[in-house]
């Protein structure tokens, strides 16, 4: 028994250390004066930091970035919450159609999407930036959809109406103070998944718009053939922000888990 503890756990150690060792590598570099000549950089400095954070360039694709992944998100929490609650409070029967619709973005590749897109669109939004807005609002409907669903399915919508409708509240009432509240938990984990994976989505934005729209993950692109150890920065603050949104996700699923263990335990 202990043999095969001791074999988990290397196995587990060898995991952690490839998928960490990449990352590391590249932090070291952000802070690393010059790193071609030894194993270990001879100096260390913040000057690429400094350099990255004192660019406009960045901090306008940083704002472009949570632009285009902001808005999208919204469009689609709108949609989706408003088909689900009339899918399953009028109309159950058609709830494997909406689902079928919604998963197809899993099915459809990205640069199939993207010249799609570009096909279809082209004559009326040409390469503007609405154009990648809304194939991002198709892109994580997914996402969003699977963390609102769960939510749903913890409670009896239909009573909640009703019972709001008796206390003489309207449908509008009862589904924006009641059935939102009680989902908000899910609601708050698709949107914050579904926005980390925008964040750092690349291949829709690089074949839609390319370069005419810098956002982040563009302006990555052509840092790095511009200085590595900035690109290696920008990289580093990058994977900061989508950590602690994923961090941030991932606590909220854990509350909503424990909900649901408690209710049953109250059942």
């Amino acid at each position: 028994m202990k043999k095969k503890m001791w074999l988990h756990k290397t196995i587990i150690w060898i995991l952690m250390t490839y998928l960490l060792l990449p990352i590391i590598a590249t932090f070291i570099y952000s802070i690393a004066s010059e790193w071609y000549k030894t194993i270990l950089p001879p100096s260390y400095t913040l000057k690429w930091y400094k350099s990255l954070f004192s660019d406009v360039r960045f901090w306008n694709a940083m704002g472009r970035s949570l632009f285009v992944s902001i808005v999208p998100v919204i469009i689609s929490l709108v949609i989706l919450l408003l088909a689900i609650f009339v899918v399953t409070v009028y109309l159950p029967k058609y709830e494997k159609v909406l689902k079928t619709i919604v998963i197809l973005p899993y099915v459809i590749p990205g640069v199939v999407l993207a010249i799609a897109l570009i096909k279809l669109f082209s004559d009326t939004l040409g390469n503007s930036v609405w154009l990648l807005i809304f194939a991002y609002s198709v892109f994580i409907l997914p996402f969003m959809y699977q963390g609102i669903r769960n939510s749903l399915r913890t409670i009896d919508v239909k009573q909640l109406v009703e019972a709001c409708e008796l206390l003489g509240a309207t449908k509008i009432q009862a589904f924006t103070k009641v059935v939102v509240a009680n989902i908000m938990p899910g609601i708050k984990v698709s949107v914050l998944l579904s926005f980390s994976t925008l964040l750092g989505e690349f291949t829709l934005i690089n074949l839609l718009i390319g370069g005419r729209y810098e956002t982040i993950q563009i302006m990555l692109y052509k840092m790095l053939r511009e200085s590595g150890h900035i690109s290696s920065a920008l990289v580093t603050t990058y994977f900061s922000i989508i950590l602690v949104i994923s961090y941030i996700g991932l606590s909220l699923s854990k509350g909503i888990q424990t909900r649901k263990v408690t209710k049953v335990g109250v059942k």
